[in-house]
C-alpha cells in the first residue's frame, strides 16, 4: 500500500506528551475527586471574565477577530509596549508550535534542558529538527551557563529556558536571565516560556521591554488567570519578528469567547493579586503537607510544589500510581533526575486534605526506598 504520509510523519511515535486526567479515569475506572496534576487554577478565572465569555457565547455564530486588535492594544497598554511587540495564539503551545514551523527545518538543531517541558520537543519532533539536551544542575535548576555554552558550540534555530520553571517550580533572577539574552548567538531564538511568570517573585523577571532580534517571550492566560480551557496566550518580541508569526498562525484559531475573556481578566487586576496570593498560600500548606510525611518539598515560584520523595523514579512512580488510585490527581516529572519527583498543583483546603490522606496512603502501601 502507498503510504499516505511523509517519511518524517511515519517516522514519529504513536504517542501525546500528556496524558490528561480524563484518560486516566476511563483507563483506570475511577474518577477524580481532586484534580492537581495539570496546573490549571483551581481559583478558576475573574468572574467579570466569566461574564464576558457567557454573553460573547451568545455570539459564537461569529468569528473572532482574526486580527485580534483590542485584545493586542490591552496586552500592549498593560506591560507598556507597543502592540506590535505582541502576537496572541492558542496557548503558549500554539505559539510555540507556530515558532518551530518558522525557524527550524528538518535536521536543524534546537536545545533544551533534559526533563524541560515536553510540548516544545514534541514540535521540535514535529518539524524535523534535532533535538540536544543539557541536563539540569544538581539544585533543580535549568543550566543557563551549561545552555549558553552549549549554544555557543551549536549555534541552534532555538533554545528554550522556562522561568520560572516547569516541572521544578525553580527560577533564575533578572540579571542571569538578561545576561544569557545579551550572550546568545544571533541566529540563536532564546525561546523564554514565562507561562507562570505571574506567581514569580518580582526579581526573577527581566524588565518586559528587554527586547532582542531573536528573543520571544511566552506569557500566558491558563494559570494565574484560570483560563487553561479557553487555550489563549501571548508572546512578547520586537515588531520585526512578531510579524512572522502572521505568516503561519491560524488566523481563526482564538474564539470569539476566548478573546472576550482575555480581555475581561486582563482588565481585572485585583482578582489576579487575589489568586497570587491565594497560590502562595496554598503553596506553603503542600509544602508542609510534603515535610509531615517525610518527602522534601522544592521552593516554587509557580502554582504547584515539586516534593522529592527521597528515592529514585521507580519509587516516586509507585507513591504517583498509588496516590492515582486513590482518586487524586497529580503528576511527575518523566526524566531522571527529576523523576524522583511528584508534583502537585495547588488546591482549596479540601483537595488538600484530600491529597494528604491519599498520600499518607500511598507511602505506607509503598514502603521507604528501597523496600
Amino acid at each position: 500500500m502507498t503510504p499516505l504520509f511523509t517519511p518524517l510523519a511515519r517516522s514519529l511515535p504513536s504517542s501525546v506528551p500528556f496524558v490528561g486526567p480524563e484518560a486516566l479515569e476511563r483507563r483506570m475506572g475511577i474518577r477524580f475527586t481532586a484534580r492537581l496534576g495539570a496546573n490549571e487554577s483551581v481559583f478558576g478565572p475573574s468572574p467579570k471574565a466569566v461574564e464576558a465569555m457567557a454573553a460573547a457565547a451568545g455570539r459564537s455564530w461569529c468569528y473572532g477577530d482574526p486580527e485580534l486588535f483590542d485584545l493586542k492594544q490591552a496586552i500592549a497598554a498593560h506591560h507598556g509596549i507597543a502592540a506590535g511587540s505582541v502576537a496572541v495564539g492558542e496557548g503558549i503551545d500554539g505559539l510555540l508550535g507556530y515558532l518551530v514551523r518558522l525557524a527550524c527545518g528538518p535536521g536543524d538543531t534546537v536545545v533544551t534542558s533534559r526533563g524541560a517541558y515536553p510540548t516544545f520537543n514534541f514540535h521540535v519532533a514535529g518539524y524535523g529538527g534535532a533535538l540536544d539536551f543539557v541536563p539540569y544542575r544538581a539544585d533543580d535548576h535549568e543550566d543557563l551557563d551549561a545552555l549558553l555554552d552549549r549554544a555557543k558550540a551549536l549555534r541552534p534555530k532555538l533554545l528554550y529556558v522556562s522561568n520560572p520553571d516547569n516541572p521544578t517550580g525553580s527560577w533564575h533572577d533578572a540579571a542571569a536571565i538578561a545576561s544569557l539574552a545579551h550572550e546568545l548567538p544571533e541566529e540563536t531564538i532564546l525561546v523564554l516560556d514565562e507561562a507562570y511568570a505571574d506567581f514569580a517573585p518580582e526579581n526573577a523577571l527581566p524588565p518586559i521591554d528587554l527586547m532582542r532580534p531573536n528573543l520571544l517571550r511566552f506569557r500566558t492566560f491558563s494559570k494565574a488567570y484560570g483560563m487553561a480551557g479557553a487555550r489563549i496566550a501571548y508572546v512578547i518580541g520586537m515588531p520585526e519578528t512578531i510579524r512572522a508569526f502572521d505568516k503561519v498562525r491560524n488566523h481563526f484559531g482564538v474564539s470569539l469567547v476566548a478573546q472576550a475573556g482575555a480581555l475581561a481578566a486582563l482588565a481585572d487586576q485585583a482578582y489576579l493579586r487575589e489568586t497570587v496570593a491565594a497560590v502562595i498560600a496554598a503553596r506553603g500548606d503542600l509544602a508542609r503537607i510534603a515535610e509531615r510525611h517525610g518527602l522534601t518539598p522544592l521552593p516554587s515560584a509557580t502554582n504547584f510544589v515539586a516534593m522529592d520523595c527521597g528515592g529514585d523514579g521507580a519509587h516516586a512512580r509507585a507513591i504517583l500510581d498509588a496516590v492515582l488510585k486513590r482518586g487524586v490527581f497529580i503528576r511527575m516529572p518523566g526524566v531522571p533526575p527529576l523523576d524522583r519527583m511528584i508534583r502537585v498543583t495547588v488546591g482549596r483546603p479540601h483537595d488538600h486534605r484530600l491529597f494528604e490522606t491519599a498520600l499518607a496512603e500511598a507511602l505506607e502501601e509503598v514502603g521507604p526506598p528501597g523496600a
